[in-house]
C-alpha cells in the first residue's frame, strides 16, 4: 500500500482580493486564501501545501456535543407541564366558585389559562402563578353548567378535567357562606350560627372569594373575630370596608333566621345594614311594618276630615225670584224686622259678569212699555193689633203668590243687524245648585 503524499506543489497564479489562484502540476486550479500564503510569496511563486487530518480533536468535539445534549435531555425532557385538576368550592343560585391546585409548568413558560364555560372561551384567568380560584356570577337558577380550564405553554397545551355542575333552586340554602363581623347581641349570634349549620352553609371571620353575604349589626371593628362585642364604639373595620369594595351584600343575623325559618332563600331587601328587620315567627313577634307605620291613623284622618267640614261654606247671592217665601209668624215680625231686599241693580251688579253700567243703547217707547217696573217689597211689616186678627192675616199671607219678574226675552223683538260688540252673560246660582242666565234686555235698533 502506498503511502498517501506528504504534501503538494503549487504555483501561485494571480492575487485578487485576498484570494490567490493556485495551479497544480496536472493542471489543478484550486481557490486558496492569500492569507494563508508565506510571507513574501507572490505571484509565480511555488508553495507546497499539506493536509493531515486531526482525529483527537474530532473525539474531543464528539464528546462535548453529546455531553450538552444529555443536559439538555436532564434538564428540560424529563418533567412536562401538568393537566390542570378543576375542582368546585361552592355553588348558589347565581354562582359557582371553582378552584384548582397551583399549576406545574416544568421548565415550560405559561402564555395563557382560560376557562371554558359549555364550551365556550369565558375569560382568562388573571395572575394565573398565583391566582388559583375563580368565581363565574350571573347564572341561572336551577341550570347545569359544565366548566373546564386551558392551559397553554411553550411546551404546548393542556386542558384540565371536565366538570358539570347544576345550580340550587330557591328552597337550597347550603350554598350560604357568610362571614360574621361585629354582632352586638351574642345570643342572636349563636342563633344564627345554629341556623347555619342546620342548613348546612358555611361561615368564617374573613372575607373569602366565595363569601355571599358579610353579617353584622354595626360597621365598627371586631376585637376578638366573629365573637359579640358588647357595643363597642369603634371606627368601621377592615372587612367590612373590603365587603363594600367587594359589593358583597351587608345583612343582619336576621335573614340567616328567616332563611332557616322559611326554608329558602329570602330576599335581603328588608334585612340591610341599618333598615329594621321584620322579625321571624318562629323567634319573636312581628313589629309594625314600616308601610303601616308610615300610613296616618284613623283618629287622625276622622279629625281631618271634622276640621274640612267645619269650613263655613262659600254661598252667592241669589235673586229674590228664587228664594220661596213662605208664611211668616206674625210675632217674628213684631220682634226682628225684615232685612231689605237688595234691589236688581245690586243684585247685577254683585254678579260675576255683568255689563258696563256706563254701556246704554238708545231708548224706544215699545221697551219702556215692554218692561214692567219690578215692586218692592215692604221692609217691615206691621205688628198685630188684635189676637182675634192674627188667623185672617195669616191666611192671606198664604194666599200672597211670590212676585216674579218678567224675563224681556219672552217679547218677541226683530233681532237687531249684526253688530260687533261684547256679549257678556251673567250667571245666577240659586239654592238648588242650578245655574240660570241673568236678566237680558233685548233692544230695537230700528
Amino acid at each position: 500500500m502506498t503511502r498517501a503524499q506528504d504534501s503538494f506543489t503549487f504555483t501561485v497564479g494571480k492575487l485578487d482580493a485576498g484570494m490567490a489562484i493556485l495551479l497544480g502540476d496536472r493542471a489543478h486550479l484550486i481557490e486558496f486564501p492569500s492569507i494563508l500564503l508565506p510571507p513574501g510569496a507572490t505571484t509565480g511563486s511555488i508553495v507546497n501545501i499539506a493536509v493531515h487530518q486531526n482525529v483527537a480533536q474530532e473525539r474531543k468535539r464528539d464528546h462535548e456535543f453529546w455531553s450538552l445534549q444529555q443536559d439538555i435531555l436532564e434538564t428540560f425532557g424529563s418533567d412536562s407541564p401538568e393537566n390542570p385538576q378543576l375542582e368546585v368550592r361552592n355553588v348558589t343560585q347565581t354562582s359557582v366558585t371553582l378552584e384548582w391546585p397551583p399549576i406545574k409548568l416544568a421548565t415550560a413558560k405559561l402564555r395563557s389559562l382560560d376557562i371554558y364555560k359549555n364550551g365556550q372561551r369565558l375569560a382568562s384567568i388573571p395572575n394565573a402563578l398565583n391566582n388559583f380560584s375563580t368565581k363565574l356570577s350571573g347564572l341561572s337558577v336551577d341550570t347545569q353548567y359544565s366548566f373546564q380550564l386551558l392551559l397553554r405553554t411553550s411546551a404546548g397545551t393542556y386542558p384540565s378535567n371536565l366538570i358539570r355542575v347544576r345550580t340550587h333552586t330557591i328552597a337550597d340554602t347550603s350554598g350560604i357562606s357568610v362571614c360574621f363581623a361585629n354582632v352586638t347581641d351574642g345570643v342572636l349570634l349563636e342563633n344564627a350560627k345554629l341556623a347555619l349549620k342546620e342548613m348546612r352553609a358555611k361561615w368564617s371571620d374573613k372575607i373569602q372569594i366565595d363569601t355571599t353575604h358579610f353579617v353584622c349589626t354595626t360597621p365598627a371593628v371586631t376585637p376578638t373575630g366573629a365573637q359579640p362585642a358588647g357595643g363597642i364604639a369603634a371606627p368601621p373595620g377592615a372587612e367590612y370596608q373590603r365587603a363594600l369594595q367587594l359589593s358583597i351584600p351587608v345583612v343582619q343575623p336576621q335573614w340567616i333566621l328567616a332563611c332557616h325559618s322559611e326554608k329558602k332563600m329570602v330576599p335581603i331587601s328588608g334585612y340591610y345594614l341599618g333598615v329594621t328587620p321584620p322579625a321571624s315567627s318562629g323567634y319573636s313577634q312581628r313589629p309594625q311594618s314600616m308601610s303601616q307605620a308610615s300610613l296616618p291613623s284613623t283618629s287622625a284622618t276622622h279629625k281631618n276630615s271634622a276640621s274640612r267640614q267645619s269650613l263655613p261654606t262659600i254661598r252667592r247671592p241669589t235673586p229674590p225670584s228664587a228664594t220661596p217665601q213662605g208664611p211668616i209668624d206674625e210675632e217674628e215680625e213684631g220682634e226682628q224686622p225684615l232685612p231689605p231686599k237688595p234691589s236688581l241693580s245690586e243684585m247685577k251688579h254683585k254678579s260675576s259678569g255683568t255689563m258696563d253700567r256706563n254701556f246704554k243703547f238708545p231708548t224706544s217707547l215699545t221697551q219702556a212699555q215692554a218692561v214692567p217696573p219690578v215692586p218692592s217689597l215692604p221692609t217691615q211689616a206691621p205688628a198685630p193689633e188684635h189676637e182675634h186678627e192674627a188667623g185672617p192675616t195669616r191666611a192671606n199671607e198664604d194666599d200672597m203668590t211670590p212676585v216674579a219678574v218678567v224675563v224681556p226675552s219672552s217679547v218677541e223683538v226683530p233681532p237687531p243687524p249684526p253688530v260687533e260688540k261684547e256679549t257678556r252673560k251673567s250667571f245666577v246660582e240659586s239654592e238648588d245648585g242650578e245655574e240660570e242666565v241673568g236678566e237680558t234686555v233685548e233692544i230695537d235698533l230700528r
